[in-house]
């Protein structure tokens, strides 16, 4: 058995973060901005427990089975987590499908979502290539530095679930903190930065690039007082809302669950390891083999569950 344990985020400088994070995070910085706050990587180090002082790396490959469940042969953790904080666009960019990514030598593609956290009035993304425009109309625009105009741009508002299906042209804009749930990978592919210096990545993107798909918001359903924010190919993703007294959520398949606090607070407590809290904005994992388990929170706490596909 592995008992549950809480990861401590990992703050990662990009060139269109802030250098202050508050009210989201205690962290302020002099130096490079910071974008995203890594949940999930595997240089975060476990925070409680038996595995304090732990990278989430190491506690992969030494508990792959205890902790991911005997369904997932993965070598690394299946999802990467992030709290992205946009103060400027980012690039125009694209993720390449597993079968792409495969065929370059990469173990699989990047299909990824983003839960709205918070957006300001007035706040899209963009998502996808307005319908009717061509590849080559996309070459040409990239080429003339005005690929901006045959992006289709989508309203978001807090709690939105935003669906990104590798091959799709995106790019996050200001205004938003999204709660990003992705493929373990780094293959991104770069088709506009606005100017900078950053290399492009052109003949890739357009390979990965579909004009066509199933990008979008989501609707969310409801099951059981809780909703279903998506039941996608690699993951799923639930919205708790605790109520009072406390409760356990038994997974639908044994498999790791993520449990992220949109707000409030939680305690998780069972037999054999030692109680610890969750608070706003941070993660606890529950390991496959986790000993019994139960979670209190107060009238206020409402958790974001996380599952990878167990298949």
């Amino acid at each position: 058995m592995l008992s549950p344990f809480r990861l401590a985020p990992y703050f990662q400088p990009r060139p269109w973060g802030f250098q202050d994070l508050d009210p989201w995070y205690n962290f302020k910085t002099d130096g490079e901005p910071i974008g995203e706050v890594w949940l999930t990587g595997e240089m975060c180090l476990a925070d409680t427990g038996p595995l304090k002082g732990a990278s989430l790396a190491d506690i992969t490959k030494q508990h792959r089975s205890a902790l991911l469940g005997p369904a997932l042969a993965e070598k690394d953790f299946p999802l990467l987590i992030k709290v992205l904080f946009p103060k400027d666009k980012l690039s125009v960019q694209v993720h390449p499908d597993d079968a792409l990514a495969q065929s370059y030598g990469e173990p699989r593609g990047k299909t990824e979502c983003w839960y709205t956290l918070d957006a300001h009035p007035g706040a899209e993304v963009a998502l996808g290539i307005r319908p009717g425009v061509t590849v080559e109309q996309v070459k040409a625009a990239v080429h003339d530095a005005t690929l901006e105009s045959l992006l289709a741009m989508v309203p978001v508002q807090k709690g939105d679930l935003v669906f990104v299906a590798a091959g799709t042209v995106h790019a996050l804009l200001p205004g938003v903190v999204m709660l990003e749930t992705q493929q373990t990978s780094d293959l991104t592919y770069r088709m506009y930065d606005y100017g900078s210096s950053r290399e492009l990545h052109l003949e890739k993107a357009f390979a990965a690039m579909h004009l066509v798909t199933n990008a979008g918001i989501v609707p969310p359903r409801a099951v059981d007082g809780h909703s279903v924010l998506i039941d996608e190919r690699y993951f799923r993703i639930e919205k708790w809302p605790m109520g009072d007294g406390a409760a356990a959520l038994e997974a639908p398949a044994p498999v790791v669950q993520m449990l992220f606090i949109t707000q409030g607070n939680l305690r998780v407590s069972g037999d054999g390891f030692e109680p610890f809290a969750v608070e706003r904005n941070q993660l606890a994992v529950i390991p496959s083999s986790s000993p019994r388990w139960t979670l209190a929170g107060d009238g206020s706490t409402e958790i974001i569950r996380i599952l990878p596909a167990a298949d």
